[in-house]
């Protein structure tokens, strides 16, 4: 599972735009993704892509996604969103 964040390092200014894409190599069948914000568990799910049109001071945290098949959860490495 990997992770991309627009902009790269996942920086932003604030009311500016954000996009986060949770992307897996290889499973089978459908595919049901989930969004993590640091201590705050589930924030979204079944959504592969989260964009922001005007980020606030609020959007600040660490976020990762999971991916399940079915049978297994795949997690993608962290990144951390500050918000300047």
């Amino acid at each position: 599972v990997s992770l991309s964040v627009q902009p790269p390092r996942g920086q932003v200014t604030l009311g500016d735009l954000l996009g986060l894409r949770c992307e897996v190599a290889m499973g089978t069948g459908p595919l049901s993704f989930s969004w993590q914000l640091g201590g705050l568990g589930t924030i979204l799910d079944n959504i592969p892509h989260l964009e922001w049109q005007h980020i606030g001071d609020n959007d600040n945290g660490h976020y990762q996604c999971w991916i399940s098949d079915g049978d297994s959860v795949a997690k993608s490495p962290t990144v951390n969103v500050t918000v300047l």
